[in-house]
């Protein structure tokens, strides 16, 4: 054990607030348990423990925003640093990755038997002991569900799936797994080994894959219908919102979403590059061009610093790196000919609406400026892939979002949907949530 986890294990345990009552994580991970452990030493029980709540414990402990949640709620944070408890959790699943096994056998007295030759074989009876009317009787109680999408929500409603004796197979688009976990995050963040380790933890369950598969072009949902006894979508929200503004459809605006795709983006060496938003996203992709030798980046946010939605130490990393920051400044025009030459800007003041408690950004009139650049990066939301669900007959809200009930369930008999697809909180933690609560709801409708 590190002298800093140590330090933090300590820290947190010798905290005069008993019991603990620390909240905030959206996965409701039992924080004051796996520091307990971690401290005593003991890795394996502390990865059980964390292991009944989530399958992506080396990813969030990394990314998850813990200042707006679980660190937030530390009363140590109250007159000073608050326990690091993203640090500890990386900590936990990373010394039992090593393990390529280690979710099975984390799981092995709650799951049903493994697979045999990819069957589930649900009887307490040896091998030798069964019949081929026996063993033929399991088989047809196997019960299968399709899942779509591989990112957070995917991977984990495929992992408790698997945990509640259901075989399981996923669909994914591209030719490697994790979605916005692989094309969304850049390297800096999450070391894809991790992100690899977690996937096999998650495959050696006995899970199959497809890829290729895209809902709505090669994949459809009457087709699957025919073969499993459930569908839970997972494709996540993808899709640029836009800016809405003119100019915005030249070439050299693009999606912060797509960014990080592999081969997806262009040589932003010597380039002059605006970032549009103040999210995490919008440090992502700033951090990420400015690493890949841009001559300047600059993101603008039209309110203020310290409402900027993004982490204080991503804001405070991307400053350090050389990242440029204009806040109550909004873009109004994207200018050139066929691709992008300049912006036009506008400066922005806050003023106290009535009947909002959130000062509001408005324009300074004739405070307009313009300024050489070379790429626009829109880091202002994504939406659903609309044009293919709608193909699909999948019943979409006001805001374009599948719609579900609460149990999961869409207005298609036998198919459930989660995660940035039904307009959850757009983070991993969310998603996973999503995808473990809803494998529990499709559990109990296949009962």
């Amino acid at each position: 054990m590190s002298d800093d986890i140590k330090k933090y294990t300590e820290y947190c345990l010798n905290c005069p607030v008993k019991p603990c009552s620390v909240k905030g994580c959206p996965l409701n991970n039992d924080i004051p348990t796996f520091i307990k452990l971690t401290k005593e030493g003991n890795l394996k029980e502390a990865y059980r423990i964390l292991s009944e709540t989530t399958v992506l414990s080396a990813i969030c402990g990394r990314i998850c925003p813990h200042e707006k949640q679980c660190q937030g709620k530390c009363v140590r944070g109250i007159k000073g640093e608050p326990v690091s408890i993203g640090k500890i959790e990386a900590y936990i699943a990373d010394e039992t990755l090593k393990n390529e096994n280690s979710l099975k056998e984390a799981w092995q007295k709650e799951m049903k038997r493994p697979y045999k030759d990819g069957v589930e074989i649900l009887t307490n009876k040896k091998e030798n002991e069964i019949s081929y009317e026996e063993e033929t009787n399991n088989i047809n109680k196997v019960k299968k569900v399709a899942v779509i999408g591989s990112g957070p929500s995917g991977l984990t409603c495929a992992a408790f799936l698997r945990k509640y004796g259901i075989d399981v197979t996923i669909f994914e688009n591209y030719n490697s797994l994790g979605g916005i976990l692989r094309r969304g995050i850049p390297e800096f963040r999450l070391n894809k080994d991790i992100l690899d380790k977690t996937i096999a933890q998650i495959l050696n369950l006995g899970i199959d894959v497809k890829y290729g598969m895209e809902l709505g072009k090669n994949l459809y949902l009457d087709d699957l219908k025919k073969e499993y006894d459930a569908i839970y979508l997972a494709i996540g929200a993808n899709v640029p919102t836009g800016m809405k503004i003119p100019g915005e459809e030249l070439n050299g605006v693009y999606g912060a979403n797509t960014l990080l795709e592999i081969g997806n983006h262009p040589d932003y060496t010597n380039k002059n590059v605006a970032v549009i938003g103040g999210g995490n996203v919008a440090m992502d992709a700033a951090r990420t061009i400015n690493r890949m030798g841009a001559k300047s980046v600059k993101v603008i946010y039209r309110r203020a610093e310290e409402q900027m939605p993004a982490e204080r130490k991503e804001i405070a990393d991307a400053k350090e790196e050389g990242v440029e920051f204009l806040f109550q400044t909004n873009i109004k025009k994207v200018l050139g000919k066929d691709r992008v030459e300049k912006i036009e800007c506008i400066k922005m003041n806050l003023v106290q609406k009535e009947g909002e408690t959130r000062l509001s950004p408005v324009e300074i009139p004739n405070s307009n400026y313009e300024m050489p650049i070379d790429y626009v990066i829109m880091a202002v939301g994504a939406k659903t892939e609309e044009e293919n669900l709608k193909k699909e007959n999948v019943e979409l809200t006001e805001k374009k979002y599948v719609k579900i009930n609460e149990n999961y369930e869409t207005s298609i008999d036998k198919v459930f949907a989660g995660g940035d697809l039904v307009g959850s909180t757009a983070t991993v933690a969310w998603a996973a949530r999503d995808g473990r609560n809803a494998a529990e709801k499709i559990r109990d409708y296949l009962n």
